[in-house]
């Protein structure tokens, strides 16, 4: 983890409310695609966690939604710098993917997966893809997976764009796979747990005060008993998952 201040180099709308974000700045706090940050801004009192979607030396993108104040601070941002704590969180393992991993992402659970697809494609394995989304109005990266080379399936409640229904309805027709990987709302998390013929990694998200490990405000109780979401996590794996009821 690392403090720092990171200088704003794009700010651009995808869809009406989700923000692709370029940062420049230290990126080698970041170790495995699934990490996030954790942005201080003025005036509010709790950090943003963000998770990163891609990074290269000096530089990484998040794509963030306008849900509140904070956010829509974020998105008005026109150049200028944010101070993020960088490399926040365990990331996804690539070793256990076998040769044909599949990437399940619902909503704004879609960017970590893209710099996990970079670095499965770079390992040589055959990727495919479902994004779940409400409406085509929401719809975003599905080109930018295709231009990896993975296999894309998009899923939208309406039906307006991809197959009707949910990203579990894509999940029961995918053609093999040898594990799975997943990020977005628990009740979606909880849909692929059931619905998934392998083992995978599982990405949670939380409500976070500190993003580090200190406050235990994120904590989440596991088979091996209590884990901080921002330390352990926000990856983990489907054996050591206990579903609240």
């Amino acid at each position: 983890m690392k403090q720092g201040f990171y200088t704003v180099l794009e700010n651009e709308p995808l869809t009406e409310q989700v923000f692709r974000m370029r940062l420049g700045g230290d990126t080698s706090p970041i170790t495995a695609p699934g990490q996030f940050v954790n942005i201080r801004l003025a005036g509010r009192f709790l950090r943003r966690p963000i998770s990163v979607c891609e990074w290269t030396e000096g530089e990484l993108t998040i794509i963030y939604k306008v849900v509140g104040a904070g956010t829509a601070q974020m998105a008005a941002m026109r150049g200028g710098e944010l101070d993020l704590l960088c490399g926040l969180g365990n990331g996804y393992d690539t070793a256990p993917s076998g040769a044909s991993p599949l990437l399940i992402g619902g909503g704004v659970g879609v960017p970590p997966l893209y710099g996990l697809a970079k670095a499965l494609k770079r390992e040589g394995k055959d990727v495919s893809v479902i994004l779940g989304f409400r409406s085509a109005r929401e719809v975003f990266y599905e080109k930018e997976f295709a231009a990896l080379g993975a296999r894309v399936t998009v899923t939208t409640e309406d039906g307006s764009a991809g197959v009707r229904g949910f990203v579990t309805d894509a999940l029961r027709n995918a053609a093999p796979y040898t594990y799975t990987y997943s990020c977005g709302p628990e009740p979606m998390l909880r849909a692929v747990y059931g619905a998934a013929a392998t083992d995978g990694q599982f990405s949670f998200e939380e409500r976070m005060g500190c993003g580090f490990g200190a406050c235990m405000g994120c904590s989440c109780r596991t088979v091996t008993g209590f884990k901080r979401i921002c330390r352990e996590g926000p990856v983990l794996r489907r054996e050591e998952i206990l579903w609240e009821r």
